[in-house]
């Protein structure tokens, strides 16, 4: 098992999911969305999972600031989260090709 967990430090949901790993003695690699991102190959393997648009945080002032309900090209707008990562909603978790979003206990319990 190789578990992701892509987040923001001041991230509830990003908290939760590293305390349900770790009070399983499960490891995982933190990546801090805003230090370091996603890279585009990252970021294909879970749009292929969860598909682009769920990862927008919809409520950010950035997402209004940019417009962004009013572009619709997939490529453009996958090039706009990898270029503002604070657009990204948290917690993405990966395992190997497998991947969720959010606090999602349900599903990780079934990567054991």
């Amino acid at each position: 098992m190789n578990i992701q967990i892509f987040g923001k430090s001041k991230c509830f949901d990003t908290k939760k999911a590293e305390r349900y790993f770790k009070e399983r003695g499960i490891k995982f690699q933190k990546i801090d969305l805003l230090d370091k991102g996603l890279s585009k190959g990252e970021l294909n393997s879970v749009v292929a999972v969860l598909g682009l648009n769920v990862l927008f945080d919809m409520e950010s002032p950035l997402y209004k600031e940019l417009n962004l309900d009013r572009i619709g090209g997939h490529e453009l707008r996958a090039e706009i989260l990898l270029d503002h990562p604070k657009l990204f909603k948290t917690p993405i978790v990966r395992n190997g090709k497998q991947a969720t979003l959010g606090y999602c206990p349900e599903v990780w319990k079934t990567w054991v």
